[in-house]
Order: C-alpha cells, then sequence, then structure tokens
C-alpha cells in the first residue's frame, strides 16, 4: 500500500493509544513520514532483505506515528491499527522486533536503540555493506548516560553509515544546551533543522559524511 502524508495522519487516528504519549506519536510524524518515502530503502515484502538500510526507533514510547507509517508502506494491513494496545492485536505499546514486520529492534526504555544501532552499523560495516543506520532519540532521552557513551563510541569508530535523528519537542526536565554543539565535540557531524520542514528534513537525512557519523537535531515548536 502507497499513501500520501495527509492520508497517514488519518490512519494515527485509528489507533487507540495512551494519551499521555500523544505528543510524543506526533512530534515524530513528520520526520517518519520523509525516512520512509524518500530516503530508507527497503522491501514492505522481504522485510528481513539483506538489501535494506536499518532503522531503530530509540524513542520507542508513542509508536503510534511509526505503527501508521509501517502500515501504509505495505508491513502490516491498516487494519491493524484498530487493535493497538489491545490482547487481540500485536502492535503494543512499544514496538516489538518479533511481533510487528518491520521493526527492527523491540525498544522502549530509554538510551537502549541507540546503542543497539551502533552495533547494527558496526556489524553492517564489517560485511562491508553500504546499508545506512538511522536511529531516532528524543530530547528527554538524553537525559541517559547510555545515550552519551554510545554518541562517544560512535564518534570514536567513525561510523559514517550511523545517522541519529533527535527530536527535540523540548520535554527534558533537564537543560541540554545546544546539542549539536555536543555531538560535534564527539566527532559527529552535526545539523540543526526544522523538524516539521519535509524538504529540510529530506535535505538533512540524505547527506552522509564519509568520515564521522551523522546528528540531525529536528526542532519541534
Amino acid at each position: 500500500m502507497q499513501t500520501d502524508f495527509t492520508a497517514v495522519k488519518q490512519l494515527m487516528a485509528l489507533a487507540i493509544g495512551d494519551e499521555k504519549h500523544d505528543m510524543s506519536a506526533h512530534s515524530t510524524l513528520d520526520v517518519l513520514w520523509v525516512l520512509y518515502d524518500r530516503i530508507l530503502r527497503y522491501d514492505a515484502d522481504n522485510p528481513h532483505s539483506e538489501e535494506r538500510d536499518r532503522f531503530v526507533l530509540s524513542k520507542g514510547h508513542g509508536p503510534v506515528a511509526y505503527y501508521a507509517i509501517l502500515a501504509a508502506k505495505g508491513f502490516f494491513p491498516p487494519a491493524a491499527l484498530k487493535s493497538f494496545e489491545t490482547w487481540e492485536g500485536f502492535l503494543g505499546g512499544h514496538p516489538d522486533h518479533n511481533q510487528v514486520p518491520g521493526v527492527e529492534a523491540s525498544t522502549g526504555s530509554l538510551g537502549h536503540g541507540l546503542p543497539m544501532a551502533i552495533g547494527i552499523a558496526l556489524a553492517l560495516r564489517a560485511k562491508k555493506s553500504d546499508r545506512r543506520v538511522f536511529a531516532l532519540v528524543g530530547d528527554g532521552e538524553c537525559n541517559e548516560g547510555s545515550i552519551w557513551e554510545a554518541i562517544l563510541l560512535a564518534g570514536h569508530r567513525h561510523l559514517a553509515n550511523l545517522t541519529c535523528i533527535v527530536i527535540n519537542n523540548h520535554s527534558s526536565s533537564l537543560f541540554l544546551g545546544d546539542l549539536a554543539q555536543k555531538f560535534s565535540a564527539f566527532n559527529w557531524t552535526a545539523t540543526t533543522i526544522d523538524g516539521r520542514s519535509h524538504p529540510h528534513i529530506e535535505q538533512a537525512l540524505s547527506l552522509q559524511d564519509p568520515q564521522h557519523p551523522t546528528v540531525v537535531i529536528a526542532e519541534i515548536a
């Protein structure tokens, strides 16, 4: 199934989710749409193809936008969205690699997804694959020490096949300061964009530094 961005927003409405995570889902929608519509290489009919790029939703809470886009792109029928967080359905409150077609890693505990993405990126580099790895984290998630340990490792290993997307919807209870400057200090190539502008998202995600991992900080007003 192929659809447009307006239809994806309508698909999101099919899912009945936890209201406290609505903001988490809506803040990721534009970035996820551009990523799956214009950037990622994948085959919905063969989700485990070795020729695919990999995406890890480290910000695993509030995954309704992610599910809506996977459904729109043909990984599973859109009708499944109606059974979100029910015993009868397979779409849980956190993405489950063993249950949901197209999900690369089971996430939800904050700070775990980016380290897993680094492991995937290292494995692909060892295989001499040109596939890319993307991981999406939240600004609140950047309070986790494991995130910064992962950032340090990726910069040290020059993981040019890795792109981290930070959704900065200003939900963090701590002052994070200049995130682009912090990532740059850890040997990353950093850019900050309007997280609702599809052309800006596409341009930023298309770029790949041949020597360093890349971070795209998507500002959400």
